[in-house]
């Protein structure tokens, strides 16, 4: 897997519903809390958390006699999961009694499933990898289900993953608890269903969808708690990896993440990041992660709605403003990411609309590196290119001068359309005075490589003036502030509004109100 670093520092049916109401403490770093607190009620008006999924508490329980068929697993047996795997059929149903099922003391033991294979807990059920097995469930078989069942205490590598840990096909995680292992909790493959389960306290992601030479499509992501993960920093201890998140999505061509509670993560809540397209997020709380809510980085056509984000970013950007970075550090965090009609899916441009976002480190931040496109020594997604040049080597001079090339080369903010959300910020919640107020929509002067056609203002004035990228019919309580063209152009909503930007016509501004 390459890895990719961060990208933004370069400008310097629900199951198990509860509702979920309003925490009252910050995340940090030094401390976190597994469960937030419950704090002001959803009856104020500028608050709208929604019922999700508080699996973590209350998870649902499995069978608690063997189906009629199904292969006994003994947890006084050592191994005998495994074992039991190898030895009987494809298409076989394995039943786990309660206890703790331990695999053989061997870091590389793991259970290997045939296709169509099916894993059901009894309650208290628990596949413990004792820190000392790498993974649970691996291999290449397709359709495998796994329900009921808590796996945890697994030691992945970095960048790796305990359940489907070689990103197989068609596998269904429901009502499963995968928890306090190293690396990512779960990977993904194509057409898989993660749902009513606890992705909690993994030492790098909750999951990771990643799949070597690319292939996932058809992914859903519904009615999930995702909390804690990144328990191992890795962005302190690699810093800009790009390499955390409650999720991360690589290459994902379509993908359903609704009805989820992704909150306290260490680093961004949800994070697609590289040529990722036809994404759905609907639903969702997103609330108290370090970093931003949502990242979605040099990726393509989402529709983002209806979502309830809250007291994220407070952690990582305070960081960067405490170190004197003017940059719009954002909660809703697009780089080099747009609509683009040439890329099939559901829409063919970024909608974000009917959103609530309160008390967050600042607000939506649209940005394009203009030193970043296919095969600049720039492009820290190093060897990817765009979805729509096959050859990155195809952009370089003379050619990329000219169209298609260009355009086609770069990964561009464009048809970015943000309505009829909710933008709420409190300055004596969220403990900030500047820096935590930013709108933005902004590129760096282009300075790299030599051979660059990218230089100077051209991506500014491209991504402020004349990419679709447009703001309206919003409400905003609070002391908002617009940053637009650069870091340095901080602008009133007047000046936001006017003849030279032209954003948020129909919008609202309260600056005496907030949260």
């Amino acid at each position: 897997m390459v890895i990719k670093r961060r990208h933004w520092a370069l400008a310097a049916a629900p199951l198990a519903l509860a509702l979920l109401t309003a925490t009252g403490c910050d995340s940090t770093s030094g401390a976190r809390a597994a469960e937030p607190t419950a704090a002001p009620s959803t009856s104020t008006s500028t608050s709208a958390a929604r019922s999700v999924a508080r699996v973590c508490a209350n998870p649902a329980a499995g069978p608690a006699k063997a189906p009629a068929g199904a292969v006994t697993v003994d947890p006084a047996v050592v191994g005998d999961l495994a074992a039991k795997t190898k030895s009987s059929p494809a298409n076989t149903t394995f039943w786990l009694r309660p206890g703790k099922h331990r695999l053989d003391p061997d870091r590389y033991a793991q259970v290997i499933p045939k296709k169509g294979d099916r894993y059901l807990g009894a309650p208290g059920a628990v596949l413990d990898g004792g820190k000392k097995n790498q993974y649970a469930f691996a291999g290449t078989a397709r359709d495998v289900t796994i329900r009921y069942l808590t796996v945890q205490h697994f030691v992945a590598p970095q960048n790796e993953g305990v359940v489907n840990h070689d990103s197989a096909d068609g596998w269904v995680i429901e009502h499963a608890t995968i928890q306090d292992n190293s690396g990512a909790g779960l990977m993904a493959g194509a057409h898989q269903r993660v749902r009513a389960s606890c992705l909690r306290d993994n030492g790098q992601y909750g999951m990771n969808a990643y799949k070597g030479g690319g292939g996932i499509s058809d992914l859903v992501v519904e009615d999930n708690e995702i909390v804690g993960n990144n328990t191992d920093n890795w962005e302190r201890r690699q810093e800009g990896c790009g390499c955390t998140g409650g999720i991360k999505f690589w290459a994902v061509n379509g993908a359903d993440i609704r009805g989820n509670w992704v909150h306290d993560n260490r680093g961004a809540g949800l994070w697609a990041d590289t040529d990722n397209n036809d994404f759905l997020i609907e639903n969702n709380v997103l609330d108290s992660n370090d970093g931003a809510a949502l990242i979605y980085e040099t990726s393509y056509n989402a529709v983002i709605r209806n979502n309830t984000i809250r007291r994220n970013n407070r952690v990582e950007g305070r960081r960067y403003a405490d170190r004197g970075d003017n940059f719009p550090y954002a909660t809703i965090y697009l780089s080099e990411s747009g609509g683009e009609p040439r890329v099939r899916a559901r829409t063919d441009k970024i909608e974000i609309y009917r959103n609530v976002l309160e008390n967050n480190w600042s607000g939506i931040t649209l940005w394009e590196n203009a030193d970043r496109f296919c095969n600049s020594p720039a492009n820290t997604s190093s060897g990817d290119c765009t979805l729509l040049v096959k050859n990155a080597h195809r952009c370089a001079e003379p050619a990329i001068d000219k169209a298609p090339l260009y355009a086609d080369c770069r990964w561009k903010t464009q048809r970015v359309d943000i309505h009829d959300n909710r933008f709420v910020l409190d300055e004596s919640v969220v403990r900030c005075t500047e820096m935590c107020d930013r709108m933005a929509v902004l590129s760096n002067y282009g300075t790299y490589p030599d051979w660059s056609p990218y230089k100077g203002e051209k991506v500014a004035e491209a991504i402020t003036h004349k990419q679709s990228n447009r703001w309206h019919d919003n409400v905003y309580l609070g002391p908002w502030q617009f940053v637009a063209y650069d870091p340095s152009r901080v602008l009133d909503f007047d000046e936001w509004q006017g003849t030279d930007y032209r954003q948020d016509a129909g919008s609202t501004l309260d600056p005496g109100a907030g949260g």
